[in-house]
Parts: C-alpha cells; sequence; structure tokens
C-alpha cells in the first residue's frame, strides 16, 4: 500500500527558503512518478516539479530556477527546495505518485495521480 505524508510548510518573508518533505512509502521505486502540485483556495491545483520514471525532472514555468525536486533513495524520501520565494507560491503544496509513465505533456494533469499527501500549508508575505 502506497502511502505519503508530506510535511515541511510554513510562513516565511519573500525571498526565502522552504524545503518541504514527502515521506513515501511503497512508491519509491523507479516504477513510480513522484511530484508536487499546488492549490490556492477557489482556483485549479497547478502541477510545481515532477520526477519522472527515469529521474528526470521538471518544473512549471512559474517555479523554474527557484525550485528543485529531488529525492533521497536511502530514506525513501522526496522533496521539494524553494527558494526565492514570491507571494504568489502561498498555497497549500501537495506531494503525489503515480506508477503511471508520464510525458512533458501530461505530468501537470493531477488526474493523472494516484496517491496523495494530505497537504502542507505555504505562506509567503511581502
Amino acid at each position: 500500500q502506497v502511502q505519503l505524508v508530506d510535511s515541511g510548510g510554513g510562513s516565511v518573508q519573500a525571498g526565502g527558503s522552504l524545503r518541504l518533505s514527502c515521506a513515501a512509502s511503497g512508491a519509491t521505486d523507479s516504477r513510480y512518478c513522484l511530484g508536487w502540485f499546488r492549490q490556492v483556495p477557489g482556483k485549479e491545483h497547478e502541477g510545481v516539479a515532477i520526477i519522472f520514471r527515469d529521474r528526470s525532472t521538471q518544473y512549471a514555468d512559474s517555479v523554474k530556477g527557484r525550485f528543485t525536486i529531488s529525492k533521497d533513495n536511502t530514506e525513501n524520501t522526496f522533496y521539494l527546495q524553494m527558494n526565492s520565494l514570491k507571494p504568489e507560491d502561498t498555497a497549500v503544496y501537495y506531494c503525489a505518485a503515480t506508477p503511471l509513465l508520464l510525458y512533458d505533456s501530461t505530468w501537470s494533469d493531477l488526474d493523472q495521480y494516484k496517491y496523495w499527501g494530505q497537504g502542507t500549508q505555504v505562506t509567503v508575505s511581502s
């Protein structure tokens, strides 16, 4: 059974950094794509970053150069390092995993993901 537990959210000022963690039991090998999404109340989920099954990565244009997704194989945990945070990054962030083979055109579709963390709030003040 796959379980994801995300953590690491908090409140920071613009320009600051946070690192989100997702403890992933049962979904850590190369059969799974691992991603991060975020949601602002009243808006749709936005795909933020992904580790594909071949362990390459992709990012939303809005976070490229500022966020980094990575995976620690020894701890079965994957991360989202967020630097140079902006107020518009304020959202609830969710980690997600799927056994589906995803591509550049499909990775940000939340319907492709089967497993989700519970969400962690990130608030960036100006």
